[in-house]
């Protein structure tokens, strides 16, 4: 054995070594960030999930006619928000959002004028290189979630909708379920949802209001379509997070038994030169002795 693949085999196990660091670490500071992460979406939902129910059972009893946003048309335009991290190095988190965006275009494309909105740069170097047009992009945003961001998108897409450029409205992100589960997700944001009601039966839990219809919708409608875009940048921020310390632990793991695997060869090449060393020194001694005889 030459020393020139002892010397290559202990290159490798210190460059193991260094990517193990980085990995252990990247793993430290996902899971610090996703507690914080964690925190924000727990108190989001209920306020946002509450949201969503009086507004699906205000738009159930009033006419749709009572606010642009209730309007449903014909959907030939339609809009899709995804929603993906800046960065990269969290497992599948990314290429599942895009499979399932590309299978919602495909349904969505016959007869329609579709058109994206991107949050993240993951979703936008993905679809910059394709055709269909991007209305809006916010990069390098997900790092720390603000609700500037959902408000802005919010106004945009409210003006859009009100002005009929738009007839739907739907959003794609990662829900944060587990450390371990994160779901894709696509949800309707406008128009807004009414509730289904079998048949004849109208026993769903509705509220009484104070004010008229028209006021709460004028107030209560746009804080929702922020709300709901808002909740679902923090459902992928801290789905990102566990997704990437799920994926730095598994390559710690791989990386430590890489480097068991290359210093059980490097230890065998070792026992085999000096194997070799010992055969030969034998060899030269019973050839010296023979010889002197």
């Amino acid at each position: 054995m030459s020393t020139g693949q002892l010397i290559d085999l202990r290159r490798r196990v210190r460059s193991v070594r260094n990517i193990r660091q980085i990995t252990r670490a990247m793993k430290f500071i996902s899971a610090s960030r996703l507690r914080r992460a964690q925190d924000r979406i727990f108190t989001a939902r209920p306020y946002a999930n509450r949201m969503l129910a009086v507004l699906n059972s205000l738009a159930t009893h009033v006419d749709s006619s009572s606010h642009p946003l209730l309007a449903r048309r014909e959907k030939k335009k339609v809009l899709l928000i995804v929603i993906t991290s800046d960065k990269g190095l969290c497992g599948s988190f990314n290429s599942n959002l895009i499979k399932e965006a590309m299978a919602h275009i495909k349904n969505e494309e016959t007869n329609k004028e579709l058109s994206l909105s991107l949050v993240g740069r993951k979703g936008d170097d993905w679809f910059k290189k394709r055709t269909w047009p991007i209305q809006h992009r916010y990069l390098n945003i997900m790092a720390k979630v603000d609700s500037k961001y959902s408000k802005e998108l919010a106004q945009s897409l409210i003006s859009f909708y009100t002005d009929s450029k738009l007839d739907s409205v739907h959003v794609l992100y990662n829900e944060f379920k587990s450390v371990i589960q994160q779901q894709v997700v696509i949800e309707p944001l406008l128009p807004i949802r009414k509730i289904e009601l079998e048949g004849n039966n109208d026993t769903h839990v509705d509220y009484i209001y104070e004010q008229p219809p028209q006021q709460i919708l004028d107030s209560i409608l746009p804080r929702h379509v922020e709300t709901q875009i808002f909740r679902a940048m923090l459902e992928s921020e801290a789905a990102e997070h566990a997704a990437r310390m799920t994926a730095m632990d598994a390559a710690t793991r791989n990386a430590r038994e890489m480097i068991d695997n290359l210093t059980l060869k490097m230890n065998r090449l070792r026992q085999a030169s000096i194997t070799t060393e010992l055969i030969e020194v034998v060899s030269g001694a019973d050839a010296l002795g023979n010889s002197e005889q």
